[in-house]
């Protein structure tokens, strides 16, 4: 049973991977990894301003604590020109504590600038990566989108063929019909003529027939010479002698179907 269950999770799986690979356009999935890189690009840019913000305001409070600690530093002078020690020891104190302040703040300032720095250096690099990608993604989509056209093309031009082979295919099969059709008509005539086949038609006559007509013929030709001839003699007795001569093979003809042997067509 687990054998099943494993084969139709190998099964289901490869169908999911076939539906996803059609579903799938890279140049989809192209545009939507410069997406990404964009936003990333974008939240490292963001990184840099929120950095150079911070540096900004570091910088304006080391100002007003410089000007405070001068302003103290002057104090404390007035007051030691005036006799006032305390007074003057009092400034000079608080100036100590902002000179400790004006120390942190410039380490932090440091601290920020070079974050600042290398941010930007990144955001440069991230910048020339992204410009890269989005020309070689440009480029893969030129390239997809021309192998599909060729791969329709090339579709199309196969649909083309497989028709046009099956067009000759059929003119083929059409020829060799005709060709067993005229072989057979051209059998069939042979068959009549030898008297193999009975004509229904009644057009057509066997061999002895044939040869009767064609003797009665000849005869009749020899009459109608044997007639021109006395007409241009001239003589009645020769005519007389040609009528004479020629009814005795008009008997004969009539005796010689009398001689000849019948026979009855079975």
């Amino acid at each position: 049973m687990s054998g099943v269950m494993k084969r139709m999770g190998m099964i289901f799986r490869a169908k999911a991977n076939k539906a996803l690979d059609r579903a799938e356009d890279p140049r989809e999935t192209l545009d939507y990894s410069y997406q990404k890189q964009l936003e990333l690009l974008q939240k490292v840019r963001r990184g840099v301003a929120d950095v150079a913000t911070s540096r900004k305001r570091l910088e304006l409070q080391l100002n007003q604590l410089q000007q405070q600690s001068s302003k103290l530093e002057d104090q404390g002078r007035k007051a030691l020109a005036l006799g006032r020690e305390d007074l003057a020891r009092e400034a000079l104190s608080r100036r100590a504590a902002l000179q400790q302040q004006v120390t942190d703040l410039e380490t932090q300032h440091a601290t920020l600038q070079g974050e600042e720095e290398k941010l930007t250096l990144a955001a440069q690099r991230l910048q020339a990566k992204v410009d890269a990608f989005r020309t070689k993604k440009e480029t893969i989509k030129a390239t997809y989108t021309a192998a599909q056209a060729q791969t329709r093309i090339g579709e199309a031009f196969s649909g083309i063929s497989e028709e046009m082979g099956d067009v000759g295919l059929a003119i083929q099969r059409a020829e060799d019909k005709t060709a067993q059709l005229q072989a057979r008509a051209g059998a069939i005539d042979e068959l009549l003529a030898s008297g193999a086949l009975d004509d229904q038609s009644g057009m057509h006559k066997d061999d002895i027939q044939a040869e009767l007509d064609r003797l009665s013929g000849g005869t009749d030709v020899e009459l109608e010479l044997q007639r021109m001839k006395a007409e241009l003699a001239g003589g009645s007795s020769s005519k007389q002698a040609i009528e004479g001569g020629t009814g005795q093979p008009q008997s004969q003809s009539q005796q010689q179907p009398q001689d000849t042997p019948r026979f009855d067509k079975q």
